[in-house]
């Protein structure tokens, strides 16, 4: 069973990102997995299920990725904010399949989703919070709505990464993305 649900999983990373999720059957999905329909459910109760399950992987191991590129990043703020914000965005879109399901795909999916992306931008500002840099509270501006809000314009750029006909190139997102952060945060 573990084996025929990995190659679902499989499966579904390509079809949901290629297809889109509203087009993706549970039949094309059976078929490119090679199993029949009711090994799918054996599997997973719906197709809504498998993409919170190929949702959350992307998620993981974006998390993993991010963590470790600040963990290996010298000990200032500006450094720990360019190794994460630019191992995030070149992860991402080191596979378009990753970003269209992070971005768009989920987005398509049943609404139930909202609090796993809730989760995974919540899990996001912790790494910010706690492995980049201690922001005090200026202003009354609190620095975890900050970095949701600089979360959302990163998210954005990737958005339009994966829509555009002519993506622009991910150094440049990067570079923007580590700008508006900086100018945000360092001041």
């Amino acid at each position: 069973m573990a084996e025929r649900r990995e190659r679902l999983i499989s499966a579904a990373y390509v079809l949901y990102s290629e297809l889109g999720f509203p087009d993706t059957t549970i039949e094309k999905l059976c078929t490119v997995a090679r199993i029949s329909n009711r090994a799918f459910y054996e599997c997973f109760e719906s197709r809504d299920e498998l993409m919170l399950v190929v949702y959350d992987r992307c998620v993981r191991e974006t998390l993993e990725t991010v963590a470790k590129a600040v963990d290996r990043a010298p000990d200032t703020l500006p450094d720990r904010i360019e190794a994460g914000i630019s191992e995030y965005i070149r992860f991402i879109t080191g596979d378009r399949r990753r970003a269209r399901i992070m971005y768009l795909e989920v987005r398509r999916a049943h609404d139930g989703f909202t609090a796993s992306r809730r989760q995974t931008s919540a899990a996001f500002c912790q790494i910010l919070e706690t492995s980049l840099f201690e922001l005090p509270e200026r202003g009354g501006v609190e620095p975890r709505l900050v970095v949701l809000g600089l979360l959302g314009v990163v998210q954005e750029l990737l958005i339009e990464w994966t829509l555009a006909a002519d993506p622009p190139p991910v150094d440049r997102l990067v570079g923007t993305a580590v700008h508006i952060f900086r100018r945000s945060l360092v001041g």
